[in-house]
């Protein structure tokens, strides 16, 4: 299949891990457009350190989502890798996510009877990688967060921090060029939330891999070499571009609320009450009339099985989660 077009660049300028040009993403809900990004720019370039902050509602995971393939902006144009995601279909959205893009979540999303080695392996069942193989490659990538020696022990056998490093393992053993992570020290104590920062930032400066973090803790946004800030779906301050565009705040008709505009039909929404189209897996959303989403809207149902191995079937149980949770040796 023909490669979607990308802009030319001058030679030898490197391509980004992610450019995203005047992004929007809008959701109908109740005969309500709400506009849970509007016109972001950025531009996200191979071993960058960023924090992506604002308050619950500013736009934070549904930019997390888009910039991780989980979803399509509505407008604008988004490139992950050097391909235009508006071009591709959903089994080559799937690819790209699986070989360009990690995911860390605060929940860790592990395979609760599942061991260690089997969790970081499962990546690579989608590549179609041997059982040997995969077991060789989960074993170096646990050694390398410090746990070459809980190979076998189950999450429940694990502390909250060795949870989170064999969740992080999961997401870099298929060599990927960004890490995007959503409050990855949430649900850990202070002390154990700063290891797992350090080990970040250690494999961050080490592989080259471009770390994206959302978080609303200010000290752990402070270590980050780039901040960005987002407010009522805009990027209002960058550090890396202080003096742009972005850090004048947008513009509101105070007519009415800057985020609803009447829309001619709604779309149905789902029997749990979710907009469409919305991934889970991170805090905040879009603000709405009240400046912010209704819980359901901000965490519907399901992550793609692909993107998050692990997330969905952990969650879903049955047996679809037993066949995926020991793939046995598929070549």
């Amino acid at each position: 299949m023909t490669e979607p077009a990308v802009a030319d660049r001058p030679a030898g300028e490197r391509v980004p891990a992610i450019e995203a040009v005047d992004v929007s993403r809008t959701y109908q809900l109740d005969g309500v457009s709400v506009e849970a990004l509007r016109g972001v720019s950025l531009t996200v370039q191979p071993g960058d350190y960023v924090a992506l902050v604002g308050p619950s509602g500013s736009g934070k995971s549904t930019l997390m989502h888009l910039l991780g393939g989980l979803d399509r902006p509505t407008g604008g144009r988004l490139v992950i890798g050097g391909r235009d995601v508006n071009a591709l279909a959903p089994p080559e959205m799937a690819t790209l996510r699986n070989e360009t893009i990690g995911f860390v979540f605060q929940a860790f999303h592990l395979l609760p009877r599942t061991s260690a080695v089997e969790n970081v392996a499962l990546p690579l069942v989608y590549r179609g990688v041997s059982a040997r193989q995969r077991r060789e490659r989960a074993a170096a990538m646990l050694g390398r967060v410090g746990l070459g020696h809980r190979l076998d022990h189950r999450p429940n056998q694990m502390s909250g921090g060795e949870q989170q490093r064999v969740a992080i393992a999961r997401a870099l053993v298929t060599e990927p060029t960004v890490l995007l992570a959503d409050e990855p020290t949430g649900n850990l104590d202070s002390v154990t939330g700063a290891a797992v920062l350090e080990l970040l930032e250690q494999l961050n400066a080490e592989s080259g891999v471009a770390l994206v973090m959302v978080t609303h803790d200010q000290e752990v946004a402070a270590r980050a070499h780039r901040r960005i800030t987002m407010r009522d779906g805009v990027v209002v301050a960058d550090s890396a571009h202080p003096r742009s565009a972005h850090d004048r705040p947008p513009s509101v008709d105070h007519g009415r609320p800057a985020t609803l505009v009447p829309a001619p039909s709604a779309e149905p929404r789902s029997a749990s009450g979710s907009g469409p189209g919305h991934p889970s897996g991170g805090s905040g959303g879009a603000a709405g009339a009240t400046g912010r989403l209704p819980r359901e809207v901000e965490r519907p149902e399901a992550l793609p099985r692909d993107a998050v191995p692990g997330d969905a079937v952990a969650r879903e149980g049955g047996a679809g989660a037993r066949e995926v949770e020991r793939p046995g040796g598929a070549a």
